[in-house]
């Protein structure tokens, strides 16, 4: 978790969940400073398109709280603009949520269950830290389990994950949500409204390029 930032508040419960906070203005930037360059930047995505990357974690209470934002802010964008999630893998819970998220989409289920699963952990206060708790979770979904338990362990949904990593550790992202633009600048905000609009003037200048 960083240090020398102003974060929002967390409970001590989302600390016990191992959930990390997310990137607002550091406090060696200037006042208006709206981004951090990246020490090193990721690969292009796309030619001539501008990639947004949120590495996000279901087990993490302020994703839980950005998570509709941030889909109402996807939803709206234009052609140009690749929006793409990241799972974070810090440690065996998220591992174990983000091998979740992989499967959903593999499977072709992410758009039908990705919310659930956030309600199923910060409303209903499921556990699911396991892969059995998971299981049992999708079951109740309708799903096959044991079908799922297989993509689960596949090794795209493994490949995933480490390629999800290495762009976090490339990214040297340390805390989340967080909004990486064009494989270069790590957004900053006050608040989850503004790490958006800044995200949005970001993204209008690279264009304008």
């Amino acid at each position: 978790m960083q240090t020398g930032r102003r974060h929002f508040f967390v409970s001590s419960a989302a600390l016990a969940l191992g959930a990390a906070l997310p990137t607002i203005l550091s406090a060696q930037q200037p006042a208006d400073a709206t981004y951090e360059r990246l020490p090193r930047p990721l690969p292009k995505e796309e030619a001539g398109k501008v990639a947004v990357l949120e590495f996000f974690s279901y087990g993490c209470n302020h994703c839980n709280d950005f998570h509709p934002i941030i889909s109402r802010w996807a939803a709206r964008q234009p052609a140009h603009v690749v929006f793409r999630r990241i799972p974070v893998a810090w440690n065996t819970t998220w591992a174990s949520l983000a091998r979740l998220y992989y499967a959903l989409e593999v499977n072709g289920e992410l758009a039908k269950l990705d919310s659930k699963v956030f309600d199923a952990l910060h409303q209903q206060r499921l556990k699911l830290y396991t892969d059995k708790a998971i299981l049992d979770w999708y079951a109740k979904q309708g799903g096959n389990s044991e079908k799922f338990s297989e993509i689960m362990k596949s090794f795209t949904v493994m490949s995933k994950v480490n390629q999800g990593e290495k762009l976090r550790q490339s990214a040297q992202v340390e805390s989340v949500p967080a909004i990486v633009v064009d494989g270069a600048y790590q957004m900053l905000g006050a608040n989850y409204e503004e790490l958006l609009q800044n995200t949005d003037k970001l993204i209008a200048q690279i264009k304008g390029q």
